[in-house]
């Protein structure tokens, strides 16, 4: 599959690429015809910072108290609490960097110890992908379970400028993955012309199969 990778520049920050595969992928809620692997951009820690200036620009002046990082964006959040406190609303801000936990029922999960550290906050979702939105409203869900605020999303890819009114903010969208689907599996069209599955993907990566 990596003969078939193809190399996107950020229309946003020319320092950010995303590695993209064509193909026939399987995730947890559906089907899609790309694979966006956000490797890169997540572990390594010059591009990372460039994100984070990104997203720090899309939020200046939203009141942000906390940052939530779910899949494995942990690296960026840090960078971005950092970019954020250094000007705008949030100057000066010491701002809180926590990562959750799923439940087998893909709920978010903060333990005892850490559910203090958002209470009452104002929050900040941030993520490697928003496709279908089912995984970005269950961490809203939390949130506001959690006694917090939703202020906005953060996503290294997003198909949506929004999640229930929360409003998203991406590096890279459809125009930068021309012709992109995510289709339920009973809708699918590669299923339905009998192309094999290439790969079992998630945020992780990918299992060949």
């Amino acid at each position: 599959m990596n003969s078939r990778t193809i190399e996107i520049v950020s229309r946003r920050n020319r320092n950010i690429v995303m590695n993209v595969i064509q193909g026939h992928f399987a995730t947890t809620n559906s089907h899609i015809n790309y694979f966006l692997d956000t490797t890169q951009v997540k572990s390594m820690h010059k591009m990372a910072k460039e994100v984070s200036k990104v997203f720090a620009g899309d939020f200046r002046d939203t009141p942000i108290e906390a940052i939530v990082c779910t899949e494995r964006t942990k690296m960026i959040g840090a960078f971005l609490a950092e970019e954020l406190s250094l000007a705008g609303i949030n100057r000066d801000q010491d701002i809180v960097v926590v990562t959750p936990e799923f439940n087998s029922f893909n709920k978010m999960l903060l333990r005892d110890n850490v559910q203090s550290l958002i209470w009452n906050k104002n929050v900040l979702v941030l993520s490697a992908s928003i496709a279908t939105g089912i995984t970005a409203s269950s961490v809203l869900d939390g949130i506001n379970y959690y006694g917090a605020t939703p202020a906005g999303i953060a996503t290294i890819f997003s198909t949506r400028s929004d999640i229930d009114g929360v409003p998203v903010r991406s590096i890279f969208d459809n125009e930068d993955v021309p012709g992109y689907e995510n289709c339920s599996i009973a809708d699918c069209p590669l299923c339905k012309r009998k192309v094999k599955i290439d790969a079992i993907v998630n945020s992780y990566g990918y299992s060949k199969l």
